[in-house]
């Protein structure tokens, strides 16, 4: 490449960057002076607690000292899905993941400009993480932009390694597990929530962003077209194909309830929380019939409600009775 065409290029590069970073919320753009840790965690913590109200119920059961943490994990995942999906064009989507993984490089060097990374490398430092969990969560965002239709369930299962499965890690390290065991233990259940998530909003992601996540050799077996999910009815056939989905990713839930015995109350009782939640989207589903092509099945206000006084149970009876005892 000569000269000419490597500064075309960059130029062409850094107009993808300016008309991506325009697209999203100015908080979002690179600040002019890096934050102090006290301010990048603030921000982390204002993200977390406005943008995703399951993330601010399930923090009340964190203690106290982990949050920071969590924020910065939740802050880095946000905003690197929002690079993707957030932009409006392929290009200045990848230009930004690759901006993006440079920063996080850099983080892993010991230098932060961003608030997420100034808050992620005192959480990096503090819970020793390696850089694979956040670096793979990148290269699912990136796949999003190039990578529309999976062949098989193993091929989803493949995409959930890097867009889900990494979070549960995380989440594992910032509590102190680093075991193989509760690694492929979580992984059923991070899956499993992606996969919950893929079967509510199979028009939305099809609709909105021309993506389809059924896999294609099931689609092919039950008789269902990409036309069905087009035209937004869901036929005897679509049904059919839903119920299996549904019934895969319960399996994979129940495969991954077990972690819960095997951490600590408080995490327990997120991942219980969590865990629950995914399986009640699976049971909307279930209640429209798997019909999830004419209006998106949601968990109602009341069950959110309801899970989370079980987590509260789950929380605090056991201190309760602890006490009941010793009076």
């Amino acid at each position: 490449m000569s000269a000419a065409e490597t500064m075309q290029a960059r130029e062409e590069r850094a107009a993808l960057l300016r008309a991506g970073w325009a697209a999203l919320p100015e908080s979002y753009r690179m600040p002019e002076t890096t934050p102090t840790l006290e301010q990048a965690r603030a921000w982390c913590r204002r993200l977390a607690e406005t943008h995703y109200e399951n993330f601010h119920v399930a923090s009340w059961f964190l203690p106290e000292k982990m949050r920071p943490h969590f924020h910065a994990i939740y802050a880095y995942c946000r905003v690197s899905d929002d690079l993707g999906d957030e932009v409006g064009g392929t290009g200045q989507a990848l230009a930004l993941l690759d901006f993006w993984r440079l920063e996080l490089e850099a983080c892993y060097r010991g230098e932060a400009r961003h608030p997420v990374f100034v808050a992620l490398k005192e959480t990096i430092r503090a819970c020793e993480i390696p850089m694979t969990p956040f670096a793979d969560l990148l290269t699912a965002f990136r796949q999003d932009q190039t990578v529309t239709r999976y062949r098989t369930m193993e091929d989803v299962l493949g995409y959930c390694r890097n867009s889900a499965n990494p979070v549960g890690h995380l989440v594992l390290y910032v509590c102190g597990y680093r075991d193989a065991e509760r690694f492929r233990l979580s992984d059923f259940t991070c899956s499993a929530l992606q996969l919950a998530n893929f079967w509510q909003d199979v028009r939305s992601d099809y609709v909105q962003r021309g993506r389809i996540y059924l896999p294609l050799d099931a689609m092919e077996r039950f008789g269902v077209t990409e036309q069905t999910i087009a035209d937004g009815v869901a036929t005897d056939e679509f049904r059919a194909l839903l119920r299996e989905m549904t019934a895969y990713a319960r399996t994979m839930f129940e495969q991954g309830l077990p972690l819960i015995d095997q951490v600590d109350r408080e995490l327990a009782v997120d991942l219980d929380l969590f865990s629950r939640g995914g399986m009640e989207i699976l049971r909307a589903i279930e209640r429209r019939q798997y019909d999830v092509l004419s209006a998106r099945p949601a968990i109602s206000k009341r069950t959110k409600l309801a899970l989370a006084m079980r987590a509260v149970t789950g929380k605090f009876l056991p201190a309760l009775r602890l006490r009941g005892r010793a009076a």
